[in-house]
């Protein structure tokens, strides 16, 4: 058994989001994502073949979805079903967005 904390190596990096993966098997993948800023480039969607569950830990953020946006701040949760086209629109810039992501 290995004891993790979700907010070490919490890095405030400008130029790039980190992706720290916590956990992953054949059915999941766990992962803390932190950014500073960063959001999808223009005209760029995500549309995953996994589901993803998202939990904002710290910060704020938006994302977009085809026909609506959805603000996102700590503690608040989110399940984006497979193949759902999406995209980060905003992260804070003044301090760090620490998202929980599970992809399942």
């Amino acid at each position: 058994m290995e004891k993790y904390n979700i907010f070490d190596e919490i890095l405030v990096d400008k130029n790039e989001e980190k992706f720290f993966e916590i956990f992953k098997n054949e059915k999941i993948k766990i992962e803390k994502i932190v950014s500073n800023g960063q959001k999808s480039p223009e005209n760029f969607w995500y549309e995953q073949e996994e589901s993803e569950y998202i939990l904002l830990l710290e910060g704020f953020a938006i994302l977009e979805f085809d026909d609506y946006e959805v603000e996102l701040k700590k503690g608040d949760c989110l399940n984006i079903k497979a193949f759902e086209k999406h995209r980060v629109k905003f992260t804070s810039q003044t301090e760090p967005t620490i998202w929980f992501a599970v992809f399942y």
